[in-house]
C-alpha cells in the first residue's frame, strides 16, 4: 500500500512533457483574444513593460497586502544603479474579521497604516513633508489590469472575502481611502500583485530578472512576454509582463490522471471545489492536507498506525506545512518525527515514522516537480517567441516552499533543465519580499513617464496632423496649377512636365524592342519581345564608376553605348536596328517623345555639359562616335511614366505612375486643354511631375524639421528637391541617425553614449528601417544586431525606442507622399467631372516594396484624403525597362498608323 501511494505520487518524465504542452497550448489561449475567456491559465496582462535599469531616483511609497497584515514602506532610490536602497517599513496587524467584512473597512484600515507610517517617518524627516509621494500597491488577488493603475478585482483567494469589491477597480478603493485620510500628496500610480513584486525586487540586483515564481500558500509565475502577442492589450511594442494566474491550470481536466484520490479530498473539502486545480497540487495551503488524507487512507489500508486510533486526522487543518518541513528536513533518524507525530496526538512506531517521512517526502517533491514543469513550460514559451536557440534568464523566487524545502531549487532546476534543454535559468532569491519590487515598479512607471514626456517631445514635429495633410495636399494642387499654367510654369516649385506620350498601350502592340533604364549607379540595358503570348526580356546590368558619373558627360554617353554594343553582341542583335526607348530618371523639359533637355542632375550625378542639352542627341551622338548603327532613340521617358506604362499593358485603369525608392516622383493622365505649356486641346498627355521639388519655394518649410534641415544642409543640393528629401529612401536613414543623435544626447538612448560611428553621416541605412519595422517582435534580435554594426551596445528598451523612432519616420514619409497623390487623384476626378474616380497607380520603388508598413500607411491615408477616389495599386515589375520598350511600342503603333 505504501508503495501504491508513493507511486501515485510520483510523475513519470514522459507525462511531464506531456503536461508541459498543455501548460503551453494553454498559455498561447490566455494570450489569444479569442480564446482568452476560455484558458484557465489567465495570463493577465500588467501593463509593466519595463524592468529598472538603475536610474530611477527619489522617494516611493508601498503598501502591501499580506496574508494577516499590512506592510508599509518607504523606498528611497539614488540612481547609482539601485543596489542597495535605503528602506523603512512598518508592519500593521490586521484587525480580527476585517478580512470577511465590509472592502471599505479594509481600505480605509490600509489607508490609516499609511496616514500613521507617514506621520512617524515623515516626522523624522522634514524634507520628505511636501513633495509627492507615488505609491506601489501590493494586491496579491487575481485582478484584470487595463492599466498599470486600473486593476478590477476577479476573485478573492487565500481567506479573504471583504463584500462590496469584486468587480470594482482596487486602485480606485485605495485613492479614495487615502483621500480620506487628507494625504493628498500621495497618488496610487502602480498596482501589482505579489509574484510581480519578486520579479521586479530580483530585478535590483544589478541582474534583469524576467521571470518570477512564488512558490507559497498559493501558487503563481509571472514572466516577461513579447508585447505583441498579448492579444488582450493594445501594446504591440516591446515586452510587457504577463501574471499567468497558473493555479487554475488544469480545471479543465488536463490533469485527472495524476490527481490521486488524496487530492480529490483535499479539493471536495476545500472552498472552491473544482477550481484552483494545480494550486491545490503545489500550494502550501494544502499540502498539509494531501498529507493528512494520504496517511487516512493508509491507516484505513492498515498500513501504518495499526491498533491505535487516528480520529485526530479527521480534523481539517491539523497536519500543517510546518509539521511537514520538520519531518522532512530530519536527517538523523525518526526520534524527531515521533516526538511531532505524538505532538499531534498519533502513537507512532519507528516503522510509521519512517511511512509518514515517505509520504511528506513524495508530496513535497510532487510540489517541487510540478512548480518546475510550469517554469518549463514558461521557458521554452519565452526561448521559442523570441526565436532564439538558447535563453539564459534570472528567475526570482519567493515563498515559504522555496525557503522552507531545501531540495526545492534543485529539482526546480534539475526537472526544469530535463524538460527544457534549450533553456538555463538561474534562481534569484528575494530578499525583501515584494515589497522593494512594488518600489522599483512605481519607479520605473515614473521614469518611462517622463521619458516618454521627453520622447514625444522630439518626435512631436514629425507626427503629422490630418490638418497638417490636408494643407499639404491644397498647396500640391496649387503647385500643379503653377506648373501646367504656360505663365506660371516657370516659377513652379513642381514643374509638369510634358511628356508626349499621349497613350497607355492597349495590348495591340508587336515586335522586339531595345530598352535602356538609366536612373542611378546601375543601368540596365533591355530587350523586350511583345507578341500574341505576351512579353519576354531579357536584360543585363552595367556600372558606372562614380569617376564616370562625376566626370564629362561624352565619358558617361560613350560608356553607356559601350555597354549596349556588349549587350546587342551577346544577344546576336548587332546586325538589327532595334526602336529604343531610353529611360532617363532625371528632371527633364520634354520638347517632343525623342527630345529632352536635361534641367539638372540628381541622385549624385554630376557629368559636365549635360544640363541643358538634348539627352537623347548626346546618345546618338555618342553612337555615331562609337559608330553603332544597331539602335534607334524614338522615345525618352523617365522612369515614372515608364512604371505606368508597364502596368497599363497589364490594367487599362492605369493612369498615374508612382515611384518611392532612393527619389521619389509621380506622373498621370492630364486633359490636354489643361496643358497650358504644350499646344492643342484634345485628348491626354501624360505630365511628369517631378514633384520631388515641391517646396522647393519654401511652401512646406513649417513642415520642416530641425532633423530635416540638418539633412539637407549636408546634401550636394541643400535647397531642392525639399519634398524628396522627406519621403525618399536616399534621405530617411539620415533622418534616422540624426533623431537618434540627439535623443542620444538627451540621455534617452544608448545610455547617453555617442559612438564614432553613429556620427558617422549616412551609415544608417534606409533598408535599416525595413528590417526593424517589420512587426512580428521577433525582429528586435535584427535590431540589436544592426546596432552592433554601429558598435552600439543597447538595452531592450532602446531597441523598441528606436523602432518607434523609425515607424514615425517612415510613417510621415508614407502620409506626405499620400497627401500629394490625394491632389493627383482628386484633380483626375474634377477634370472628368466625375462623382467617383476609379483609377489604378503602377508602382515601383524599392521603399514602397520593401518596406513593410510604407504601402498600408500610404493606401490607408490616401483613402481618407480622397475619399471619392478608388484607388487600387500595382506593382510594377519593370516599369523602367519594360516600360521604356512599351512607350516605344506605342511610339512605333501610332507611327504604323499614321502611315
Amino acid at each position: 500500500q505504501i508503495q501504491r501511494a508513493l507511486r501515485s505520487l510520483s510523475i513519470p518524465l514522459e507525462r511531464l512533457h506531456i503536461m508541459k504542452g498543455h501548460m503551453m497550448q494553454d498559455m498561447c489561449k490566455g494570450l489569444s483574444r479569442q480564446t482568452h475567456a476560455q484558458a484557465k491559465v489567465r495570463m493577465l496582462p500588467t501593463y509593466i513593460c519595463s524592468t529598472p535599469n538603475g536610474t530611477e531616483k527619489g522617494n516611493f511609497l508601498v503598501v502591501e497586502l499580506c496574508q494577516s497584515q499590512v506592510r508599509t514602506l518607504l523606498v528611497t532610490l539614488d540612481g547609482d544603479g539601485n543596489m542597495s536602497p535605503h528602506m523603512v517599513y512598518k508592519i500593521f496587524d490586521l484587525p480580527e474579521g476585517i478580512t470577511q467584512g465590509s472592502g471599505e473597512a479594509l481600505f480605509d484600515f490600509i489607508a490609516q497604516c499609511v496616514s500613521q507610517f507617514l506621520a512617524e517617518t515623515i516626522h523624522s524627516d522634514p524634507s520628505k513633508s511636501e513633495e509627492r509621494l507615488p505609491l506601489g500597491f501590493v494586491f496579491p488577488f487575481t485582478c484584470r489590469q487595463t492599466q498599470l493603475d486600473k486593476a478590477e478585482l476577479l476573485s478573492w483567494s487565500k481567506g479573504f472575502n471583504c463584500n462590496d469589491v469584486v468587480g470594482k477597480d482596487v486602485v480606485q478603493l485605495l485613492q479614495s481611502a487615502i483621500n480620506k485620510q487628507e494625504l493628498c500628496h500621495v497618488d496610487v500610480v502602480a498596482l501589482l500583485n505579489d509574484t510581480v513584486g519578486t520579479m521586479m525586487t530580483c530585478s535590483t540586483e544589478g541582474r534583469a530578472c524576467e521571470v518570477a515564481m512564488v512558490a507559497d500558500k498559493g501558487s503563481n509565475c509571472c514572466f516577461m512576454a513579447e508585447a505583441y502577442l498579448v492579444e488582450t492589450t493594445e501594446e504591440t511594442s516591446g515586452r510587457m509582463c504577463v501574471n499567468t494566474e497558473w493555479g487554475c491550470f488544469g480545471d479543465d481536466g488536463t490533469l485527472n490522471d495524476i490527481v490521486t484520490p488524496y487530492d480529490e479530498c483535499v479539493d471536495v473539502e476545500s472552498s472552491n471545489p473544482g477550481e484552483k486545480r494545480f494550486e491545490k497540487m503545489v500550494g502550501t495551503l494544502y499540502l498539509g492536507e494531501i498529507v493528512r488524507h494520504a496517511l487516512i487512507a493508509l491507516a484505513a489500508e492498515k498500513a501504518i498506525f495499526t491498533g491505535t486510533s487516528v480520529a485526530v486526522l479527521k480534523e481539517k487543518g491539523v497536519f500543517t506545512i510546518q509539521h511537514i518541513m520538520e519531518i522532512i528536513n530530519n536527517e538523523e533518524g525518526t526520534s524527531d518525527v515521533k516526538r511531532i507525530l505524538e505532538a499531534l496526538g498519533l502513537e507512532a512506531s519507528e516503522r510509521d515514522c519512517g511511512r509518514v517521512q515517505q509520504i511528506c517526502r513524495a508530496v513535497v517533491g510532487r510540489a517541487a516537480t510540478l512548480h518546475a514543469t510550469g517554469l518549463a513550460a514558461i521557458l521554452s514559451y519565452m526561448c521559442q517567441t523570441r526565436d532564439m536557440e538558447t535563453l539564459m534568464v534570472n528567475v526570482g523566487m519567493e515563498g515559504e516552499l522555496y525557503k522552507g524545502y531545501p531540495r526545492f531549487e534543485e529539482i526546480l532546476l534539475s526537472v526544469s533543465r530535463l524538460l527544457s534543454p534549450e533553456c538555463m535559468a538561474t534562481l534569484l532569491p528575494s530578499r525583501d519580499g515584494s515589497g522593494r519590487g512594488a518600489a522599483m515598479v512605481t519607479a520605473v512607471a515614473l521614469r518611462l513617464a517622463a521619458q516618454r514626456r521627453e520622447v514625444n517631445e522630439v518626435l512631436a514635429p514629425l507626427r503629422l496632423s490630418r490638418a497638417d495633410l490636408e494643407k499639404v495636399q491644397a498647396l500640391m494642387r496649387e503647385e500643379m496649377e503653377r506648373g501646367l499654367g504656360k505663365e506660371t510654369n516657370a516659377t513652379a516649385s513642381v514643374r509638369m512636365l510634358p511628356t508626349y506620350v499621349s497613350h497607355t498601350p492597349d495590348g495591340t502592340e508587336r515586335g522586339d524592342f531595345l530598352a535602356l533604364d538609366l536612373g542611378g549607379t546601375n543601368f540596365r540595358v533591355l530587350v523586350v519581345r511583345v507578341s500574341e503570348d505576351g512579353i519576354n526580356m531579357a536584360s543585363e546590368i552595367y556600372v558606372i564608376p562614380v569617376a564616370i558619373m562625376q566626370g564629362t558627360g561624352e565619358a558617361l554617353f560613350d560608356h553607356i553605348i559601350d555597354c549596349i554594343i556588349d549587350f546587342q553582341t551577346k544577344q546576336n542583335l548587332v546586325t538589327h536596328t532595334l526602336p529604343l526607348g531610353f529611360t532617363f530618371s532625371f528632371p527633364c523639359q520634354q520638347m517632343g517623345l525623342d527630345k529632352a533637355l536635361l534641367l539638372t542632375w540628381t541622385k549624385g550625378f554630376s557629368a559636365s555639359g549635360c544640363v541643358g542639352q538634348d539627352v537623347v542627341q548626346l546618345l546618338r551622338d555618342a553612337a555615331q562616335r562609337k559608330q553603332h548603327a544597331g539602335m534607334q532613340v524614338i522615345a525618352l521617358v523617365n522612369d515614372t511614366v515608364g512604371t505606368m506604362m508597364s502596368c497599363g499593358y497589364d490594367d487599362p485603369k492605369c493612369e498615374i505612375g508612382l515611384i518611392v525608392g532612393t527619389g521619389t516622383n509621380a506622373c498621370y493622365m492630364e486633359e490636354m486643354k489643361n496643358v497650358g505649356t504644350v499646344e492643342g486641346d484634345q485628348g491626354r498627355m501624360c505630365i511628369n511631375m517631378e514633384w520631388g521639388a515641391f517646396g522647393d519655394n519654401g511652401c512646406l518649410d513649417h513642415l520642416f524639421t530641425h532633423f530635416d534641415k540638418v539633412v539637407d544642409e549636408s546634401t550636394i543640393n541643400p535647397g531642392k528637391q525639399r519634398f524628396e528629401k522627406l519621403i525618399s529612401g536616399m534621405y530617411l536613414g539620415e533622418i534616422v541617425r540624426q533623431i537618434l543623435v540627439v535623443m542620444t544626447q538627451k540621455q534617452l538612448l544608448f545610455q547617453g553614449k555617442i559612438t564614432p560611428k553613429l556620427q558617422t553621416r549616412n551609415i544608417f541605412q534606409t533598408k535599416f528601417l525595413s528590417t526593424i519595422e517589420l512587426s512580428n517582435g521577433l525582429a528586435l534580435r535584427q535590431i540589436r544586431a544592426i546596432l552592433n554594426e554601429l558598435e552600439i551596445d543597447a538595452s531592450f528598451e532602446d531597441s523598441v525606442l528606436l523602432r518607434e523612432v523609425c515607424q514615425t519616420v517612415s510613417l510621415r514619409a508614407a502620409q506626405l507622399c499620400a497627401a500629394g497623390l490625394a491632389a493627383v487623384v482628386e484633380k483626375m476626378r474634377e477634370n472628368r467631372g466625375l462623382d467617383q474616380l476609379s483609377v489604378t497607380v503602377g508602382v515601383d520603388g524599392t521603399l514602397y516594396k520593401l518596406h513593410p508598413c510604407f504601402s498600408d500607411n500610404l493606401q490607408k491615408t490616401l483613402k481618407d484624403l480622397a475619399p471619392n477616389c478608388n484607388v487600387s495599386f500595382l506593382l510594377s515589375e519593370d516599369g523602367s525597362g519594360k516600360g521604356a520598350a512599351l512607350v516605344a511600342a506605342v511610339a512605333s503603333r501610332a507611327a504604323d498608323a499614321m502611315e
